[in-house]
């Protein structure tokens, strides 16, 4: 007979806590052993070990353990959004001071990790054979370009260069495809890139694509 709770560790000691803590622990435990151990690594088991908790409470929260697995992807996916657009709608600041801060945000730690790059790649390997990671990626990919999409309109507005809707769109899916080559490339591979500021080159090219300095990342509205 299945034991409820995990061997080798302790029951936890009751603490009230709120669903949403519980689930939150619970998809960070599920992130840990992914980026440890990879997508396997991360099992029923090995889960409510990580969390110090009973296989039946991580059934309270989840209805299957891929039902947990896509809500830890798309928790570590809004983190690394949120993190990435922080100062996007800062109204004090000029447009492209904006832009310029989620190039910087999205090229330098937290976001630019070593451990944000192998939970992407764990993840994205599942798409094929996971509807349901497939469905999270493709909507958090849009949230992101269509926030992008909205910050160079505004961006080129303020530089009396209005584009059209799909010229807008052109320039994100670059600006976006710049980015993502150079957060994997300061990623995975550190060392290789020891010394060089990616976020520095980000606002280069990227001012580039967009006909617009970036470099000193603009001033107060």
């Amino acid at each position: 007979m299945m034991q409820d709770t995990p061997p080798g560790k302790p029951r936890r000691s009751f603490v009230r806590e709120s669903p949403e803590q519980r689930r939150a622990e619970l998809i960070e435990a599920a992130l840990e052993l992914i980026g440890e151990g990879g997508y396997r690594a991360a099992t029923v088991r090995s889960i409510a070990a990580r969390a110090n908790v009973s296989l039946g409470l991580i059934r309270h929260h989840f209805s299957t353990k891929e039902d947990l697995i896509n809500a830890a992807y798309e928790a570590h996916m809004s983190e690394m959004t949120e993190l990435s657009l922080a100062l996007a709608d800062r109204s004090d600041l000029a447009p492209k001071a904006r832009m310029a801060s989620v190039i910087r945000a999205s090229l330098s730690p937290p976001v630019m990790s070593e451990r944000n790059v192998t939970l992407w790649a764990t993840f994205i390997a599942q798409i094929a054979n996971e509807p349901a990671i497939k469905a999270t990626h493709d909507r958090t990919y849009l949230e992101f370009r269509d926030r992008l999409e909205d910050l160079i309109s505004q961006t080129l507005a303020a530089e009396d260069r209005p584009a059209t809707p799909l010229g807008i769109r052109h320039l994100a899916l670059a600006c976006n495809a710049l980015m993502d080559g150079l957060w994997l490339e300061g990623g995975a591979c550190p060392g290789a890139v020891e010394g060089a500021d990616l976020a520095a080159v980000g606002l280069e090219k990227i001012g580039l694509i967009l006909g617009v300095d970036l470099s000193a990342g603009g001033g107060a509205a």
